[in-house]
């Protein structure tokens, strides 16, 4: 099936798809230049809804507003168009950004942040009651992020090294445990980004520079590949009434020619396989 091309808003950086179940859109973001859209599928409507600082990831929180994961390693939540800050800057991510995140089933958020030259990229715990933890040092580019269905264990994506690793996960505490290599990507074929988990427990991949998605069984065998116009596959989510419908964005909307007409861009396609919600964070300031 073709990919159907949604909205373009040539987004240097589209990145971080997420559907919204109480307002049945889905959000995504172009991340260095700092706006936000949102898309209903129900009217065809798309909009532009945010101009402001970075966003690198964000998650929908339980009451419905918007956790936004920002840079200088600030934290902020978005209601009725304004921002709270839960955290106005980490001292030693002032000059990074937030990558990839995900909320956990207990409404925590694991938040990764981008290397600098001349330290690695980390990733977070951001805990229910604001306290952040250090969970890994010494990563390349902190990216995407997935559960098995039966919540035991985690992946998480580090995009330089091409591979995604496997943690056992513990929903009480939020610990991550026993790190072990998924699946390694091949070399040439671009190097995996974000990512979800569909219904079946297969991992489905965005190959940023390799125009595609990749379907991985349990086991890490490739099951499927799905092509995209665009150079720059960045991330997908499941949406729609029954999260069947997937929602792909992509990068390179400043450089057509050379990343594809449909860099940039937010897409959608029905395979007729089922997703599942993703979990929503419960981080509210007192």
């Amino acid at each position: 099936m073709t990919p159907e091309l949604i909205a373009d808003y040539k987004c240097v950086i589209g990145e971080g798809p997420l559907w919204h179940p109480g307002e049945k859109c889905v959000y995504w973001t172009d991340i260095p230049m700092g706006r936000m859209f949102r898309y209903n599928p129900a009217t065809g409507a798309h909009e532009q809804f945010y101009d402001g600082e970075v966003v690198g990831g964000f998650t929908i929180q339980e009451d419905g507003s918007l956790l936004l994961f920002m840079a200088k390693g600030a934290i902020a939540i978005w209601r009725d168009g304004r921002l709270e800050y839960v955290y106005e800057e980490i001292p030693h991510e002032r000059e990074t950004r937030f990558n990839d995140v995900i909320a956990d089933p207990a409404g925590r958020v694991f938040c990764g942040t981008m290397s600098t030259a001349d330290r690695p990229a980390r990733l977070y715990r951001l805990d229910v009651d604001t306290q952040l933890t250090e969970i890994l040092d010494d990563v390349d580019i902190s990216n995407g992020m997935g559960f098995t269905p039966d919540r035991m264990q985690m992946y998480y994506t580090d995009s330089p090294t091409r591979e995604i690793y496997l943690f056992d996960y513990n929903q009480d505490t939020g610990g991550i445990t026993n790190k072990r290599v998924f699946v390694r990507t091949p070399e040439g074929g671009g190097v995996p980004d974000g990512m979800t988990v569909d219904a079946e427990g297969y991992v489905w991949s965005a190959r940023w520079d390799g125009s595609c998605l990749v379907r991985y069984s349990p086991d890490g065998r490739v099951d499927r590949r799905i092509e995209f116009p665009a150079k720059k596959v960045s991330s997908v989510i499941f949406g729609g009434e029954d999260y069947t419908d997937m929602y792909v964005t992509t990068a390179g909307g400043d450089n057509k020619v050379d990343e594809g007409y449909g860099a940039g861009a937010l897409f959608r396609i029905n395979l007729g396989i089922r997703g599942v919600p993703e979990f929503l964070s419960r981080i509210f300031l007192k």
